[in-house]
């Protein structure tokens, strides 16, 4: 089904249908498929792709140190396209695998003692609660989770009473985790943190996991007030698979901070016993790297920005509400997710329905959405009293038609 052909928007779109249908011309994957999936994995804009295969291509010709040399002013582009996306320094930006390996970089520099505190909430990241669980058991660190508020969200009095009371080592949020569309209220947890660190000073480092929001919505690291900034590049910045990027503040880098195995990219090996770290944010980065994917996530960000990311948002929301009532009409369906703020997540239930069936049965008219599992947020599906959920997550390029064949669909299959 070739939804490019006819575009039906809603009214208050923040593209029009010339706009919309260009995003899909320069998209080959929306010809093929309703990619629904964009917290999955983004489809990369055709220029993406096609500065990575040139890349591959000069390597294969020249070889990959010699075409990494020629295109350095080019890879130089990934640090100046992500200073802008996050409003700081080139020299604050180091380049990651992936979100959660950005995440470890920022975690294992936390210079952590038996009985520091990790003050987390209860929606974070699975492999990030994973990790504290990890430095639980290895380093006798505590772990204690901010309440929640009846609306959804961190409880902001709660967070403002634990951070005075148990003085952490670690605050550590999820922007917007993985099983539900909640949007933590960043800007206002941002002000209590802020106030906090007036007074306790180097006592409290910040890690913000925007892996979700990257691409959704602007991050400004100087609202944010975050020591860092965790992404992955694949989802809703439609980038690459196997990229990520991590901002690292000057408060952060001034003090030292450093992962806790770094490479010689990150550091030079001075004398016999002695090695000297970076200046800058590139310490946190390995001396090898897939230069292509470096490339057109340098290019899948300079997209998002021309784009504009205000009117991204504006879209996201907007297709994201449409498609939550629509699914909420749908009997046997239950819509989960709740907050002060919602996103581009969207998870639902079918009572007595099987989600791996859900899901091949909407690959199957290809449409694509994921099953999300109980163990992805196992403190959140608790509270909602439920095993699964199935998860779409619609992006700007995506329309109205797209959005009616899936509920369609989901009334036949259920």
């Amino acid at each position: 089904m070739n939804t490019n052909k006819q575009i039906i928007l809603p009214a208050n779109s923040a593209f029009t249908a010339a706009e919309v249908i260009r995003f899909r011309n320069e998209t080959v994957g929306t010809k093929n498929v309703m990619h629904l999936n964009n917290a999955g994995s983004g489809l990369m804009p055709d220029i993406v792709t096609q500065v990575q295969i040139n890349h591959i291509n000069l390597e294969a010709q020249i070889g990959g140190y010699e075409a990494s040399a020629l295109r350095a002013s080019a890879i130089q582009n990934f640090y100046n396209q992500a200073a802008k996306l996050f409003n700081c320094s080139p020299l604050n930006i180091a380049f990651t695998a992936s979100a959660t390996d950005a995440y470890t970089r920022a975690l294992s520099s936390i210079p952590f003692e038996p009985g520091d505190v990790i003050l987390t909430d209860n929606d974070d990241f699975v492999s990030n609660q994973i990790q504290f669980l990890s430095l639980q058991k290895r380093l006798g660190v505590k772990i204690i989770r901010i309440a929640n508020a009846a609306i959804g969200g961190v409880d902001l009095n709660d967070l403002e009473e634990k951070l005075k009371k148990y003085k952490p080592k670690l605050f550590a949020i999820t922007h917007i985790p993985t099983n539900s569309g909640l949007v933590q209220p960043v800007k206002d947890i941002a002000k209590i943190y802020h106030e906090y660190i007036q007074q306790h000073e180097g006592q409290t480092w910040y890690i913000l996991d925007a892996c979700q929001s990257a691409g959704q919505m602007k991050l400004d690291v100087e609202e944010l007030k975050c020591d860092f900034l965790s992404v992955t590049c694949r989802k809703f910045l439609r980038g690459p698979r196997g990229t990520g990027a991590l901002y690292i503040s000057d408060k952060a880098l001034n003090a030292g901070l450093e992962p806790m195995f770094i490479d010689m990219r990150g550091a030079e090996w001075k004398s016999k016993d002695k090695y000297q770290q970076q200046l800058t944010a590139i310490r946190y980065e390995d001396w090898e790297f897939a230069y292509s994917t470096v490339l057109g996530t340098a290019t899948a960000i300079e997209y998002c920005l021309n784009i504009g990311e205000d009117k991204i948002w504006q879209q996201v929301k907007l297709l994201s509400t449409i498609l939550k009532d629509r699914l909420s009409q749908i009997d046997k369906v239950r819509v989960l997710d709740k907050g002060p703020e919602v996103g581009g997540l969207i998870t639902f239930h079918v009572q007595g329905g099987n989600p791996r069936f859900i899901v091949s049965e909407l690959l199957k008219r290809k449409i694509n959405v994921v099953p999300s599992y109980r163990q992805f947020g196992l403190i959140d599906f608790d509270e909602k009293g439920v095993e699964w959920a199935v998860r779409a997550s619609p992006h700007y390029y995506n329309t109205i038609e797209e959005i009616d064949f899936l509920t369609e669909s989901i009334k036949e299959i259920i």
